[in-house]
């Protein structure tokens, strides 16, 4: 009976220890279920990578680190950016632009426009190797903008004032409690017309277009596919597969293997999106849209 006792002795251990640890191994379990690869090519390092710009442009820092990663990785050969987005503000989109201007110089990019690659999206995208456009996507809206609400008549009513104490005569520009004056208006359009110069002059340098002639594919024109292609915004029409085979070309990549994209960020990148189009809406800024 003790031999027995003995011979069970460790399952027994092994099932009280999952018992008492049955949460945590749970826990351990799911996160297996979510991260392991679920096929052996995943196992095989990828030699081309997609990478995602969706929605509202509010921050650049998550696609920022993916293009440096990229750039930093050896076994990537090309890198595909895949844009869904209406735009968004200045700095980040211009952050993007030469992050992509930099990965360029080591290995090629195609950037491909999925659904709509306007204004801040298509200057993150201008210094690709090649612009290719789904047939049914909007490309342009190569313009700036900066706008606010006048809430001076509904702070009357419910009997709100300001108090101001200031310094500086422009220093309540762009301020909701009241009309902007002309002398305001002016300062704004300083900054408007210094950010769209800038803004169309890299459009004309990227893609080789005459600064001059901007107002022909510029002054925030929206363009078909067929229509931008015909100004020059993009190479050429087609879908995401052409997208792939022409980086592939590009790459001289004869077995490609992609990344793949984890259920995990495509769910915290829906969330990124959705509070970045709740954030953009109450509080405007200087934009590129």
């Amino acid at each position: 009976m003790e031999g027995f006792k003995k011979f069970f002795a460790p399952i027994g251990a092994a099932l009280n220890f999952i018992q008492n640890h049955f949460k945590a191994l749970l826990f351990i379990l799911i996160l297996v279920l979510i991260f392991a690869p679920k096929s052996g090519q995943e196992l095989t390092p990828h030699n081309l990578e997609k990478i995602m710009l969706v929605g509202p442009i509010m921050d650049a820092s998550e696609v920022i680190e993916k293009i440096n990663k990229a750039a930093e990785n050896k076994n990537v050969k090309g890198v595909l950016l895949a844009v869904d987005s209406p735009g968004g503000a200045v700095a980040p989109s211009v952050e993007i632009a030469y992050a992509i201007k930099r990965l360029r110089e080591q290995k090629p990019v195609v950037a491909y426009a999925k659904g709509t690659m306007a204004s801040g999206s298509y200057y993150a995208s201008i210094w690709a190797d090649k612009i290719i456009a789904n047939p049914g996507s909007m490309v342009g809206s190569i313009g700036v903008i900066m706008q606010g609400a006048d809430l001076s008549g509904i702070m009357q009513k419910i009997g709100i004032k300001t108090q101001v104490v200031k310094a500086g005569k422009y220093k309540q520009v762009g301020t909701a409690d009241r009309p902007w004056t002309p002398y305001e208006k002016n300062e704004l359009n300083k900054v408007i017309y210094g950010t769209y110069d800038m803004f169309t002059k890299d459009v004309a340098d990227a893609r080789g277009l005459e600064y001059k002639k901007r107002d022909f594919y510029a002054n925030a024109h929206i363009f078909t596919a067929a229509q931008a292609k015909d100004v020059g915004l993009v190479d050429s029409v087609g879908v995401e597969y052409d997208a792939k085979k022409e980086l592939e070309t590009l790459a001289k990549v004869s077995n490609p293997v992609w990344n793949k994209e984890s259920d995990f960020d495509k769910l915290m990148k829906k969330l990124a999106a959705s509070s970045a189009v709740v954030l953009h809406t109450y509080f405007p800024s200087l934009t590129l849209r």
